[in-house]
């Protein structure tokens, strides 16, 4: 692997690593309030304001985008453990899971020669 590939997969991981607190710290935050515990309360709280709402609306779409992405993608490289992905995508955060995609996807794709990847497609 040459230095770039490992530069791009260094910042995938870095991503990884900082999202995971990054969304986490928060979600302990709201499910520790003695009234904000269900997936019910989290769902109307991202839906309390029009800024909210609009953030809310980009992730899940975004994390739609990028559910389709992986599958095809996933499949076309060899992506092991691809269900993985997409069932921790919403369980831990989707800008977790998906830069860990790209560094599996990645590091498959520096495995493998060019021309096998093409044939596929």
């Amino acid at each position: 692997m040459n230095t770039k590939d490992k530069l791009i997969c260094a910042t995938y991981g870095l991503i990884a690593l900082v999202a995971l607190p990054a969304t986490w710290i928060n979600n302990i935050a709201f499910m520790s309030q003695p009234t904000k515990n269900s997936m019910l309360d989290f769902g109307r709280a991202a839906y309390a304001n029009a800024a909210a709402a609009s953030l809310a609306n980009d992730l899940f779409l975004l994390a739609a985008a990028a559910s389709i992405f992986m599958v095809i993608e996933g499949r076309r490289v060899g992506v092991r453990y691809l269900w993985l992905y997409l069932l921790l995508s919403p369980l831990i955060a989707i800008s977790v899971t998906f830069p860990l995609f790209l560094l599996a996807r990645h590091l498959k794709m520096t495995q493998q020669p060019a021309q096998n990847l093409t044939e596929t497609a």
